[in-house]
């Protein structure tokens, strides 16, 4: 007679073992048809699932997160009964849930096509509307191997025989069409009413380049067509704002073969890059940074003092001089380490903070590169603190004010905060790795912060807190880290001379705001579509004449805007004003002065925005001011 206690704390006694199905029908018939999936002491279950003992019951639907995920898993079931369909001689492998939607990977003699998609996603919504049951089995797992060698699925043989065999086994079916899964799925196809199919792409069977080609179909899938509506809106926005396309059209960067992952940055490019640059030097050199340069090249011994080799080697570059193996650093910590034990350090000295914007390569698979937002060779706002184990959290503290103030001036202000605690790889004690997780939480708490906890998802050498950044289009981005390390200054033999004459070794704080600056500067121009804030666009003004009576003025203006530090170019090209406003406003250049006779004969200018605004006629040194103060005060247009 199990008892049922449902979210808001009532309890509903059953006389015998009972459905999550047929308890939501006890409630009430909407919830019933609603219901995608039950989720019984915490744990996802079918509708089917068979209460037989007292549990905590929540009734999932497509308002709740875990809905949209179970709609999602069961759309990836729905694609392979569609292509299945289609060509029943495709053979099926995975088909997880990502992040707002989904894939499966198939196998099959010819490359899929459009048409293909087009075909299988008609087939999904006839299937859809059929509201064939979804039924879940168990099944023995030689049974499971029988059945699909049967059925030709050779690929889910393989799945079946890499499973452990306490592991239970279970396979779903709909109509004639059978996977298998461990679930849950929604209890009938009905329930699945607004998904696409995005695009094909190839994947080796089980992420391995020394296995088969396979095809791997994207979809998305949501609980409404006004929600998928809205999402492909987003992917469309997202397309037009590629950084990629758009560092192309404003000559911002390029990358080549030669040089996979790595950035050849335009003057326009690096005009962003260095305003950053000097922006984050300057604040950071406010706040006590001093900043270092470390070396590009270093031992192999020393990153194994570190922790990196044996963690790390995979992923580093290495090259061999005078009979000794050398790494091309992956990160700046190790060598941070060296200058901070350059002389004895003592607790009056404490806390000290080494800054480097610091060239890392890191060896990252080829099909894991992605423009400038995931590449080999990027440059880290990097910096360390060591501290004493009482100033951790003012450090902590403090930094978090200082990347709350650079996200600000950037435009970003939806700032989202994960703590992450030690992984199963690490190094150090648990001793220490409580010590340093309940540091960082402690800091959190103390500013009053929202953080979500993720365990297991801690750097090998300490727990780290992540800031990650919302853009205009909803997107995430995780940018900012503070960690904090017990262990590695262990290694390298870190100490300082504490007030009693002992040694001791000092804490020490990684942290970063921006991370990557390349990946950083394709969020910015994803961000902003290549609307740069003015204090950043690589041209801030551009001068032109309407006849080539006003060049010689045209001239003296944009020298003069150059001397106050504006970044200013002439036009004088014998174009009608017409076709040169439209071009450099194309171009997303703020701010084009116009002149002709009588901006030389009152020796003033006319002013236009990039948005087609008219700002008049003023005196030079008014729009200088106005230029100075919009830069200053970092305003985000």
């Amino acid at each position: 007679m199990p008892i049922v206690t449902l979210p808001d704390g009532s309890q509903k006694s059953f006389e015998k073992p009972i459905s999550v199905q047929e308890v939501a029908m006890s409630i009430g018939k909407g919830l019933a048809n609603a219901a995608l999936a039950g989720k019984v002491n915490g744990k996802l279950v079918d509708t089917s699932y068979i209460i037989e003992e007292d549990v905590q019951l929540s009734i999932v639907t497509e308002k709740d997160k875990e809905g949209l995920e179970v709609l999602r898993h069961s759309c990836a079931h729905l694609l392979a009964h569609a292509v299945q369909s289609v060509y029943p001689q495709a053979q099926v492998t995975i088909g997880p849930v990502i992040e707002d939607g989904f894939y499966y990977d198939f196998a099959f003699g010819r490359p899929f096509t459009p048409e293909d998609l087009a075909l299988f996603e008609e087939k999904m919504a006839d299937i859809a509307k059929q509201d064939l049951p979804v039924s879940r089995h168990v099944i023995s797992r030689a049974d499971a191997i029988e059945k699909f060698k049967k059925m030709g699925e050779h690929y889910k043989v393989q799945i079946i025989q890499d499973i452990p065999e306490t592991e239970m086994l279970t396979f779903y079916q709909e109509g004639d069409f059978v996977d298998l899964c461990r679930g849950p799925h929604v209890p009938s196809t009905s329930k699945i009413k607004a998904f696409k199919l995005l695009k094909v792409a190839g994947a080796y069977w089980r992420g391995d380049s020394k296995n088969e080609m396979l095809q791997r179909i994207y979809g998305t899938a949501w609980t409404n067509k006004k929600d998928l509506d809205a999402y492909l809106f987003r992917l469309e926005e997202a397309e037009k704002r590629d950084h990629r396309k758009l560092g192309k059209k404003y000559d911002l960067f390029h990358m080549q073969e030669e040089a996979p992952g790595m950035v050849f940055w335009h003057p326009k490019g690096w005009v962003v890059y260095q305003q950053i640059v000097s922006y984050v030097r300057n604040l950071i050199g406010q706040h006590g940074y001093q900043e270092v340069n470390t070396p590009q090249v270093v031992d192999r011994s020393l990153w194994e003092r570190s922790g990196h080799w044996q963690m790390f080697h995979a992923n580093m570059f290495t090259v061999q001089s005078d009979e000794k193996v050398f790494a091309v650093k992956p990160m700046n910590c190790p060598c941070h380490v060296q200058i901070y034990n350059h002389g004895i350090k003592s607790y009056r000295d404490l806390p000290i903070r080494l800054a480097e914007f610091g060239s890392c390569h890191r060896n990252e698979p080829s099909g894991a590169l992605h423009g400038i937002m995931r590449t080999r060779n990027f440059v880290q706002d990097d910096a360390h603190i060591f501290c004493t184990e009482d100033q951790i959290q003012s450090e902590v503290s403090a930094f978090i004010d200082l990347l709350f103030k650079v996200y600000g001036d950037f435009g970003f202000n939806d700032i989202l905060i994960k703590l992450s605690t030690r992984p199963e790889q690490r190094v150090g004690s648990d001793e220490i790795w409580d010590k340093a997780e309940k540091a960082l939480e402690d800091s959190l708490n103390a500013k009053q912060l929202p953080w979500e906890l993720h365990p297991g998802e801690g750097a090998f050498y300490g727990p780290k807190i992540e800031f990650s950044l919302r853009d205009c289009m909803g997107r995430v981005w995780q940018c900012g880290t503070v960690q904090i390390d017990f262990s590695m200054p262990v290694r390298l033999e870190a100490e300082y001379v504490a007030e009693d004459g002992s040694r001791h070794t000092p804490v020490m704080v990684h942290r970063a705001i921006l991370g990557s600056l390349e990946r950083f500067i394709g969020i910015l121009i994803e961000e902003h579509a290549g609307n740069f804030p003015t204090w950043l666009a690589p041209i801030q003004v551009v001068v032109m004449n309407i006849t080539q009576n006003q060049a010689e003025y045209a001239e003296k203006i944009t020298q003069e805007l150059k001397t106050k530090g504006i970044r200013a170019v002439t036009d004088l090209r014998n174009e009608k004003i017409g076709f040169k406003i439209r071009e450099h406003t194309v171009q997303r250049v703020p701010y084009l002065v116009v002149l002709g006779d009588r901006e030389v004969n009152q020796q003033t200018i006319t002013v236009r925005t990039r948005t087609g605004e008219d700002l008049g006629s003023m005196a030079l040194s008014e729009f200088e001011y106005k230029l100075n103060s919009e830069c200053q005060t970092k305003a985000v247009k």
